[in-house]
């Protein structure tokens, strides 16, 4: 829509304007000298870094609609986190600011559909029968919103099916990106859409029309190189 245009131009103007950089999150507080009882200052120094190195960037610091590049080995996508699905947003930020998608492969790609990824186990291909069962171990709540439908680069949750899953709750990790419109129609209403695409469509069309094996996982390894905010 235009609004989420403009608001990505204008985040694009400021990042270019102001060269900001993502301030890394710290769990000790600023200035605070005053060593933790029955530990040494290295000690200390040394978990401080080890937080530092947790988080990518600081998730406090974004606005309530965030725009993230989700940067692949064939091309970056652009997309919108919308703040009417709070709780697939949050966990979004979560896990990409510990880089949990760093790595992770596309592992289920239709062309004509949809391109699916998210699934930890996909960074060992010893896991390769398991791909498409892997998470971080929890499911979010469903958040149907009836306007965010599965128009083309739409970004929804991947999820088990309703006989085992009931209410329908999403993959904690795992998410797909609309490729095609009219065949995903059939799932508005039933899959979280937390999301849309701003940019890279044509990337999303090059993923979808990779030759794949019978169980439509990619024979070339598509993966996700990193997930970042635009500042």
């Amino acid at each position: 829509s235009q609004r989420y245009k403009k608001q990505a131009k204008d985040i694009m103007k400021r990042r270019i304007i102001t060269l900001l950089m993502i301030v890394p999150f710290l769990v000790s507080s600023c200035g605070n000298n005053q060593s933790k009882k029955g530990e040494s200052n290295e000690q200390i120094k040394e978990e401080t870094t080890d937080m530092e190195k947790k988080l990518a960037f600081a998730p406090e610091s974004l606005p309530e609609e965030p725009i993230f590049e989700i940067i692949t080995s064939e091309g970056t996508i652009t997309v919108l986190l919308y703040k009417d699905t709070p709780l697939h947003r949050d966990n979004f930020v979560k896990l990409a600011s510990e880089s949990f998608y760093d790595g992770i492969l596309f592992h289920r790609v239709i062309n004509g559909f949809m391109i699916q990824t998210g699934d930890p186990l996909t960074k060992d291909p010893a896991n390769a029968p398991k791909f498409g069962t892997g998470g971080p171990g929890y499911t979010v709540p469903a958040e149907f919103v009836a306007e965010h439908n599965h128009k083309k680069g739409a970004l929804a949750a991947a999820r088990l099916g309703d006989m085992a899953n009931p209410k329908r709750a999403s993959s904690g990790s795992q998410f797909y990106i609309v490729q095609d419109e009219r065949t995903c129609a059939q799932l508005d209403g039933a899959y979280t859409v937390f999301g849309e695409t701003l940019d890279g469509f044509e990337v999303i069309d090059k993923i979808a029309s990779v030759q794949t094996d019978q169980r439509d996982k990619p024979v070339k390894e598509i993966k996700i190189i990193t997930i970042k905010p635009v500042i």
